[in-house]
């Protein structure tokens, strides 16, 4: 958008995307984003704003960080911005706000623009996936559930295997990240590294207008993305196979020093 599209606007308002740099915070929500030619007024009140990590290289970034609207104000002058969503009449002037139909989207960036898009496909492949905040709850409370099932049979010879399995199920959530089977699961993270790369570079093959080897823009996916997609699931299925096999190797290991401290 520039200066001769926003006037013309009017009241009718649209659907916009504009980039830009943070100029200054009003209102305590109204966020100002100066672009070449225009400075245009945000409101960020009950608006979803990202914070995309600072990221150099060919790996898979730190994912984009939710931060509140009332945080904005911490970020330094000059803080570039990506935002997308409607440009209404409010308060006798024309300003991005979020409505019911069109939520807007604000993206607070380091990167140069040019790569804005391939930086937040690249983010927004995370690093774990299964991992929240209900997880050590869980984990915690799976644990002493075992732990008492297996002293309440620990004096009780017809349930000794009762009282192995359930031994051996408390260490289950850890059982990766111990020895003998740590050598493999670190090839399994390093595997697991190098699939989401592809995925993510399968992601930035197939978006529409993908510019061509002869530089010709085209809705087409680029010839490579293929090849990108199968080496990410080959890679990802063999990583699966290395960590399994830690597992049980580490499982059966357990299994063995349990037996041998029931047996002296």
């Amino acid at each position: 958008m520039d200066y001769r599209q926003y006037r013309k606007l009017k009241s009718e308002g649209g659907i916009f995307r504009f980039c830009g740099g943070i100029e200054s915070i009003t209102d305590g929500h109204t966020l100002w984003v100066r672009g070449d030619d225009l400075t245009i007024p945000v409101s960020l009140e009950k608006t979803k704003c990202f914070l995309l990590p600072k990221y150099e290289g060919e790996g898979i970034p730190e994912p984009p960080e939710q931060i509140r609207w009332n945080r904005v104000s911490t970020l330094t002058e000059g803080v570039k911005v990506y935002i997308s969503g409607q440009i209404k009449m409010q308060n006798n002037r024309l300003n991005f706000t979020t409505t019911k139909e069109t939520p807007l989207i604000v993206i607070f960036y380091s990167c140069p623009e040019a790569e804005l898009t391939s930086q937040i496909i690249r983010a927004a492949r995370t690093h774990n996936e299964y991992w929240n905040s209900l997880t050590p709850v869980s984990l915690f409370i799976g644990a002493l559930s075992l732990v008492y099932i297996a002293a309440s049979l620990l004096n009780r010879p017809a349930f000794r295997m009762n009282v192995i399995s359930a031994l051996v199920a408390v260490f289950i959530p850890i059982l990766p990240i111990i020895p003998p089977g740590l050598l493999l699961t670190t090839i399994y993270r390093r595997m697991t590294w190098h699939a989401r790369k592809y995925k993510a570079n399968w992601d930035l093959a197939n978006l529409p207008l993908n510019c061509s080897g002869s530089g010709v823009l085209t809705d087409k996916p680029a010839p490579l993305s293929s090849r990108y997609a199968i080496k990410a699931y080959i890679i990802k299925a063999f990583a699966w196979l290395i960590l399994l096999l830690g597992v049980s190797l580490n499982f059966f290991f357990i299994i063995f020093i349990i037996s041998l401290l029931g047996g002296v």
